[in-house]
């Protein structure tokens, strides 16, 4: 069917700093957050909502054609999931800890038992009946006092990430009359069943600054502020020890951390500091018998693990317990009364590592090329069972427990896919290697169906995210079967940016090297056309908020290599964004990105941002997805650059966008909901393949 887009009016608006002057014609269409819950909209807020509204309206009516294929997806993708499913039971503090779901329902009841054998199921929180007449229903982290008589849950039905935080009677099943607002969704609780700690959020930047102290049984205007991050490049949160016996305070920005202790048994004593903060000095602790266990990477760019006595705490005192390696990247440690276990990267993919205090030492051993490995939920302190997370691109996501004496495993539970054509052994999973013009040689993870072909019509679909030294792990995704069973290969380029390969991985990947990450990108693109598994013609990109900011640089800087582009809440607007420093997480990622007011940072920032880089040229087909309450890439981002893309492209590719009204970063918040945006953005892929069933 064929429909005109919509057309933005433009009303030019002058940006100058560093004597350059970059005009944007679009700027009009950024709105406060006051202007977006006005009840009655004034004139530029109607012009917004007349505008996205617009585009939802052209999205619809030129993909009508696919609407029976979308549906077709969406009831795939469903379909796979076990309606009445439930998680692995954790076990903490004699209780069982659990979320089910039951038949027809999009959000999940809360659940618990006693550790005994018959006893009944207690309900914590009902999932659905709470989020009946909502469009979003977001329920924040619970926290089980530790006389297990109460918990705390936050709730945001904005899609903000801005919670308010209540509390439950579990004996009683009534609501406590305290409610703590604009916080970031988790509380903790001192030892005394009766104080908790909690952040608050900068109500324009959403920054979280503020920690505070409450006193069940009091109003919030009554709490203490324990502490404020007054440096807008931090922000702060408030953590328990495994040992349960420590309250720590972080506060972090990209390149350094501080965290501050008290005893959890002493809610009103002072807080002390372990290390002051320095600039490029990061570091995570936890407690373990007279000492805090620290990783860090002071002197080791891939970390090493420390500890200093309680008495000592600042980094002169800090002793080697796993050194620092050029070649192993360690990524965490869990604390055992009697093991210590490591969570290291080598060679690119995960590894579990187990010691035992007194020597002893194993690595847990996989076979598939291509994994992700993770340990998980280890809250009992003084047991010898691991329990431990595994996926791969062919492989359902499994928990597993290991004996660390025996060396014994047990598979506890494996995704159901609900599909009785599935077999992990129907799918090939390969690892590759793509050199980029530097010499550099790129990992990629690919995944594809046995028999499926390599060759110019084969279609593939390439994703990356490649920032913050966020890895992309190779895992297994049951939507993804509707792609792969359809013919697609799915591929991952590994790229600088994430630290899949170590710290350096990632600090290539950044600031005045930023544009490593989207060169590696086109470098795996153009690799796999010259292995034989694709060609331009059917070669696909997809990335989402950071890794759509990946999207927009490529289809500047080499549009004719991809025949669709999927650019989900993508970060686009990259220098405009980064100098407003009222804007959410732009003071605390200066480390990531540069800061614009540096004349350096600023050229080339402006360099690459794929929205000041529009120009008249012809682009390859793109969806472009967003929300209206997006905090974390605002929905005014994608909703210019399409815009910008419409009035320059030379063109007659497809340029859609899906601005979802009701959501923000994350997308929908119930169960099923979610995949039909998923179903849209195949739907838009398999229809350029000229696929449709």
């Amino acid at each position: 069917m064929t429909a005109e887009p919509p057309i933005a009016k433009k009303i030019a608006e002058e940006l100058v700093i560093h004597d350059d002057t970059r005009i944007d014609n679009y700027f009009w269409m950024r709105l406060s957050d006051a202007q977006k819950t006005a009840e009655t909209p004034d004139e530029q807020t109607q012009d917004v909502l007349d505008y996205l509204n617009a585009e939802n309206e052209y999205l619809t009516t030129v993909m009508s054609h696919t609407e029976d294929l979308q549906d077709k997806i969406y009831n795939e993708i469903i379909g796979r999931i076990k309606k009445d499913d439930q998680s692995v039971p954790v076990n903490d503090n004699g209780y069982s800890y659990y979320t089910r779901y039951e038949k027809g329902d999009d959000y999940a009841l809360y659940c618990r038992k006693k550790i005994e054998n018959n006893t009944a199921e207690e309900i914590m929180l009902n999932g659905p009946e709470m989020a009946k007449g909502f469009s979003y229903y977001g329920i924040g982290r619970r926290s089980v006092s530790p006389n297990n008589k109460l918990l705390s849950f936050g709730i945001d039905t904005v899609s903000r990430r801005s919670y308010t935080i209540y509390f439950k009677n579990l004996d009683t099943g009534e609501l406590l009359p305290d409610k703590l607002s604009n916080t970031g969704g988790s509380a903790t609780w001192a030892n005394d069943n009766k104080t908790i700690f909690y952040t608050t959020k900068d109500p324009e930047t959403l920054r979280q600054n503020k920690i505070y102290k409450h006193i069940l049984g009091t109003n919030q205007s009554e709490d203490e502020l324990v502490f404020e991050e007054t440096d807008v490049t931090f922000s702060c949160g408030v953590y328990k020890s495994k040992s349960k016996k420590y309250l720590m305070i972080y506060s972090s920005q990209t390149l350094s951390t501080e965290i501050q202790y008290l005893d959890a048994n002493t809610p009103n004593g002072t807080w002390k500091v372990i290390q002051p903060r320095e600039a490029n000095l990061e570091y995570q602790a936890d407690h373990y018998e007279d000492s805090f266990y620290i990783l860090t990477n002071l002197n080791a760019k891939n970390f090493r693990l420390v500890k200093t006595p309680i008495s000592a705490t600042s980094k002169e005192n800090w002793t080697d317990v796993i050194p620092h390696r050029e070649d192993v990247l360690l990524q965490g440690f869990d604390l055992f009364k009697n093991f210590l276990v490591i969570s290291e990267r080598l060679n690119g993919l995960s590894t579990i590592r187990i010691k035992k205090w007194d020597g002893d030492d194993s690595y847990i051993e996989f076979n598939d090329p291509a994994y992700m490995a993770s340990t998980t939920s280890n809250l009992d302190f003084d047991t010898a069972i691991l329990r431990y997370r595994y996926s791969s691109l062919t492989t359902p996501n499994s928990t597993y427990e290991i004996n660390m004496n025996t060396k014994e495993k047990v598979l506890l539970k494996q995704q159901e896919v609900l599909d009785e054509n599935f077999s992990p052994d129907n799918y090939t999973s390969e690892r590759l290697y793509a050199t980029a013009k530097d010499g550099t040689k790129i990992p990629v993870s690919l995944v594809y169906k046995n028999g499926t072909a390599k060759s110019n019509n084969a279609p593939v679909l390439l994703y990356a995210y490649g920032s913050y030294g966020n890895t992309t792990e190779p895992t297994f995704n049951s939507s993804r079967l509707s792609l792969l069973d359809r013919g697609f290969i799915y591929a991952i380029a590994h790229v600088r940016g994430g630290q899949e390969m170590g710290r350096d991985w990632y600090e290539n990947g950044k600031l005045l090297k930023k544009k490593n990450t989207f060169t590696d990108f086109i470098d795996v693109g153009e690799f796999l056309i010259d292995e034989g598994f694709t060609s331009s013609k059917h070669l696909y990109a997809y990335g989402g908020s950071a890794g759509g900011l990946l999207m927009g640089a490529i289809v500047n800087m080499q549009p004719n290599l991809w025949n669709g582009v999927i650019a989900a809440v993508p970060f686009v607007d990259v220098v405009s964004t980064m100098l407003d420093e009222t804007i959410p997480l732009t003071t605390f990622e200066f480390d990531e990105w540069g800061n614009p007011k540096n004349k350096a940072y600023y050229e080339y920032m402006k360099s690459y941002s794929p929205y000041d880089n529009v120009e008249a040229k012809a682009y390859p087909n793109m969806l472009i997805t967003t929300g209206y309450w997006d905090s974390q890439v605002q929905y005014w981002e994608p909703a210019k650059w399409i815009a910008k893309l419409r009035a320059h492209k030379t063109d007659d590719h497809l340029l859609i966008m899906d601005c979802n009204m009701d959501t923000g970063h994350g997308g929908a918040s119930g169960r099923f909901e979610r995949y039909k945006r998923t179903a849209l953005s195949y739907a838009f892929l398999l229809d350029l393949e000229a696929i449709s069933e």
